[in-house]
């Protein structure tokens, strides 16, 4: 995983503007991925998967298809975050940053290759 940066899921919140719980429903859902890092080992999300939406900040809207195509290749959260922020050849960028570009249909291209 890179040295991006990592935000605990009440920062996560405070970020979006909305509760802790509403974060905790949308891992539930699979609209997110977290990992536990750190000293503590507290279950942290990457900032860049927020982008700035016409209403404020959001998680990347095509980031949940992409997540549950690599859960039904079989990763878990930790899994996800090492292949989305990986550097990827074929994309020349990781995945995350390919999805934040808005280049979907190339990530879950790649990802295709997973399964």
């Amino acid at each position: 995983m890179t040295d991006a940066a990592w935000l605990t899921v009440p920062d996560f919140a405070d970020r979006l503007g909305i509760t802790a719980s509403a974060v905790r429903e949308m891992l539930r859902e699979g609209h997110l991925f977290a990992v536990r890092r750190g000293e503590r080992q507290t279950l942290q999300i990457p900032e860049d998967v927020i982008v700035d939406g016409e209403d404020g900040p959001e998680v990347i809207a095509t980031l949940r298809g992409t997540l549950t195509l690599l859960r039904d290749a079989g990763m878990d959260d930790a899994e996800c975050a090492d292949w989305l922020m990986a550097d990827e050849p074929e994309l020349g960028m990781t995945p995350l940053a390919a999805l934040r570009e808005g280049r979907r249909a190339h990530v879950r291209r790649v990802a295709q290759a997973l399964l």
